[in-house]
């Protein structure tokens, strides 16, 4: 009794600090079996670049969220501002749109009693599938592709192994995305690390010489990962090589695409003389092979697609090559790799990389801004 209106003092009384009040639906019992609703409180970060919903313990006063049913206060000027103010399930709609507007959030201690629980499994069944569904749909349509749980556990919301990657054709060397002042989602940024990994163990097993390139190089010189921007992996090889790996060899040979026993795609590239090896025949986020061989210490190739790093470099850099934190693994990489780098990049480059194409990114925000 009286709940509503202690949560309409908590919203007027706050001085407009707080934009939502939320109070839990039943009590939560904590881990020394206390029955609290506070434990129920999370505290929420949303990383719109990294399409990412962080959620960790929260304390009362210091709340973002709350785990399970709850029941909201908001003004209506504030609700019907949000893009989705309704969408189910709602609370989780609010509690993230919230969080990305930086909106006060006040958890009430105390808890609605509960309904109880449907007693025959199969509807109860019923209801856990179709909430998750409803979750599910809500991430998509709120472009959160990861949550990460207050215990280190993620949920992924983005493609996978059967599904198509989360943007369509790279138009510019710009994925829709950076245009939207987004990075890489991190679901297909795993399926690359995923794919890297294969990719290299079997051109080791295989005895190819390769070596990291261009912005898989940067990245690895940087932080040992992906540049978080980048949407595909470039891998030089000695293009003699290319008859060591059975799946190189027989592409090669005009019998591709061919999809290996852990369900990755090889492929001759329609764009010329170099290989692509994909996540899988639904999801073509893909490691690019590009085949090099020397001519009088110089490394050259046969295709160029006229990206301003893509140019020949002398073939000391790979005598010998070193390896490299890369993805979750030593991958091998052209040593000097700062020397390197700035003779395709520039100087500067490992300390400031620039997007794949930033002027059209600049003309997208000035449009934007506009």
């Amino acid at each position: 009794p009286g709940m509503l209106e202690r949560m309409r003092e908590e919203l007027e009384g706050s001085g407009g600090a707080v934009r939502v009040v939320a109070a839990p639906v039943g009590a939560a019992v904590s881990a020394v079996g206390a029955v609290s609703a506070a434990s129920r409180c999370l505290e929420l970060r949303v990383e719109f670049r990294e399409w990412t919903a962080r959620y960790s313990p929260g304390t009362p006063g210091s709340c973002g969220a709350v785990v399970g049913p709850s029941v909201l206060l908001l003004r209506s000027r504030d609700l019907f501002t949000l893009p989705f103010p309704l969408d189910p399930p709602v609370p989780d709609a609010v509690f993230i749109q919230a969080a990305l507007r930086g909106w006060g959030v006040r958890v009430m201690p105390a808890a609605f009693p509960a309904a109880p629980p449907p007693s025959d499994p199969h509807t109860r069944w019923k209801e856990e599938t179709s909430e998750a569904k409803r979750r599910r749909d809500l991430m998509r349509e709120l472009g959160i592709k990861r949550e990460v749980l207050p215990d280190g556990r993620e949920r992924w919301h983005g493609c996978g192994k059967e599904t198509p990657r989360c943007f369509g054709t790279v138009h510019a060397r710009t994925p829709r995305y950076l245009l939207e002042g987004r990075w890489t989602p991190p679901c297909c940024l795993r399926a690359l690390r995923e794919t890297t990994r294969h990719v290299v163990s079997i051109l080791e097993k295989s005895g190819v010489r390769y070596w990291l390139e261009g912005g898989s190089l940067l990245g690895a010189a940087r932080s040992g990962d992906l540049i978080p921007w980048d949407y595909d992996v470039d891998l030089g090889i000695y293009s003699q090589d290319v008859a060591k790996c059975p799946w190189l060899a027989e592409v090669a040979a005009g019998g591709g695409p061919l999809e290996d026993p852990e369900g990755f795609l090889w492929e001759k590239a329609a764009e010329g003389e170099f290989y692509r090896v994909h996540y899988s025949r639904s999801n073509r986020l893909h490691v690019d092979l590009w085949p090099f061989y020397s001519r009088e210490g110089t490394m050259t190739k046969d295709t160029w697609l006229g990206h301003p790093q893509d140019v020949e470099f002398p073939e000391r850099f790979l005598l010998p090559r070193v390896p490299l934190e890369f993805v979750g693994i030593q991958a091998m990489a052209p040593n000097h790799p700062r020397e390197f780098l700035e003779l395709k990049f520039g100087p500067g480059a490992i300390e400031e990389p620039e997007y794949p194409n930033p002027q059209l990114r600049r003309r997208a925000q000035d449009v934007g801004d506009g």
